[in-house]
């Protein structure tokens, strides 16, 4: 679920989609790894900006940009008929990923790519929470452990008492809180709607929220501004159609920790593009947040094979 990051929430709607059995590890692994370079790259695109376009207003223009790549969800969305209950949650869901969304632009254009990285992958250990209070999913040991990890690698990145956190640091891990709430929702629907209908709804839900925030700050967009965020929708777009492509080729235990090298682009890409500089803290709270994600994808995967797995002398029928 990481991702919930942008590339978490809208990303993940793709793997609950995948229904054929995947076969194919190495094509897995090179679509995952396209993957991380795809969502590094529509994040040093945010950080291009460079705060000339307002949060609010630079996250509508790429929505409203994005609603293209969804005309021919349109008849998968009519098919699906949501009715009221179907509509009042992707209303909910639509406002809690607009807020997140306008955090997370704000926090791009404040902080380093590495720290936005890191703290994005918080969303999975952010939405196992939720699931267990608002789901009734259980919380077994191994969760409560690889929660804890994750915590703790947050702490390190962020360092609170030992340096001075900004605005930007706040929003961040707002971002992701709001965003795994919009997984857990997307969640709570998928089984009646199809994947098209959960990115297409996400979009124009997103893109209407935005619009009172974009009005209260607009200013005057050059094209080259323009052309950027028009870069960001192509690659959050080509980055879900790959991260697809991955979860079809091959297991999410496969996957899920090759999506973790982003980290490692996030961080070459900020210090060779952005003249961030290395920071060794938050490598090191990242590396214990991607340890127990990775841990907690490979025991969930244990047990759900337990279930799966005939027993000698059976078939699977």
């Amino acid at each position: 679920m990481a991702r919930l990051d942008l590339a978490g929430a809208e990303a993940q709607e793709v793997q609950m989609a995948i229904a054929s059995p995947p076969n194919r590890p190495v094509a897995g692994i090179l679509w995952m790894v396209l993957t991380g370079m795809l969502f590094v790259g529509m994040t040093a695109t945010v950080k291009l900006l460079g705060g000339r376009v307002p949060a609010a207003q630079a996250a509508f223009l790429r929505y409203a940009i994005g609603l293209i790549f969804i005309l021919p969800m349109i008849p998968a969305i009519r098919a699906d008929r949501l009715g009221k209950p179907g509509m009042r949650v992707f209303a909910l869901r639509g406002v809690a990923h607009t807020l997140g969304v306008i955090l997370w632009f704000y926090g791009m254009s404040t902080i380093t790519i590495a720290e936005v990285t890191a703290l994005n992958y918080m969303s999975p250990v952010y939405v196992t929470i939720g699931a267990a209070l608002f789901l009734g999913e259980t919380l077994a040991v191994r969760r409560i452990l690889a929660v804890l990890v994750a915590l703790a690698g947050a702490l390190v990145i962020l360092r609170p008492g030992f340096r001075e956190l900004s605005p930007g640091h706040y929003a961040m891990v707002v971002a992701a809180l709001l965003l795994a709430m919009s997984y857990l929702m997307a969640k709570q629907i998928s089984d009646r709607v199809g994947a098209e209908t959960l990115v297409a709804m996400l979009s124009v839900t997103v893109a209407i929220g935005l619009i009172p925030f974009a009005y209260a700050v607009w200013v005057p967009v050059s094209l080259r501004d323009l052309g950027v965020l028009t870069v960001t929708g192509a690659l959050a777009t080509g980055a879900h159609y790959t991260m697809g492509l991955a979860f079809k080729s091959a297991p999410v235990t496969v996957t899920q920790p090759v999506m973790f090298l982003q980290l490692i682009w996030a961080v070459l890409l900020g210090y060779f593009v952005f003249d961030e500089g290395l920071d060794g803290w938050v490598m090191l709270g990242g590396l214990a947040i991607i340890a127990a994600i990775s841990f907690l994808t490979w025991r969930e995967a244990m047990v759900a094979r337990r279930f799966v797995t005939p027993n000698e002398g059976q078939t699977k029928g």
